[in-house]
């Protein structure tokens, strides 16, 4: 059914995959998109696990009278921080893999 080893080496190819999606899942988390809204008002640092690791925002945005406004912007550079994360490790993931596989990890 298989050539002589055929499955073997599909079995080690499957492992050196898993191995190197392993070791890139703790590479990205220690890479950082930047991501900011309202003209660097807010700027958020997300790792390449999609994780929120800094948020900064500037006195002058803070109005007590229009937390909606600060809500927004916070919303706004999260979203874009993680989408920057996203693309990231859909791009690292492309080098291992030699395709785009979006939502696989």
């Amino acid at each position: 059914m298989f050539p002589a080893g055929g499955m073997g080496k599909y079995g080690k190819t499957f492992q050196d995959m898993q191995q190197k999606l392993q070791k890139l899942d703790v590479e990205l988390k220690e890479r950082v998109v930047e991501a900011a809204a309202g003209g660097g008002m807010v700027k958020v640092k997300v790792n390449g696990g999609e994780e929120i690791v800094d948020i900064k925002i500037e006195k002058d945005v803070i109005n007590p009278d229009d937390k909606g406004m600060l809500e927004d912007l916070v919303l706004a550079a999260v979203n874009e921080g993680i989408k920057k994360a996203k693309k990231l490790r859909e791009t690292e993931l492309a080098k291992i893999t030699g395709m785009m596989m979006p939502g696989l990890m």
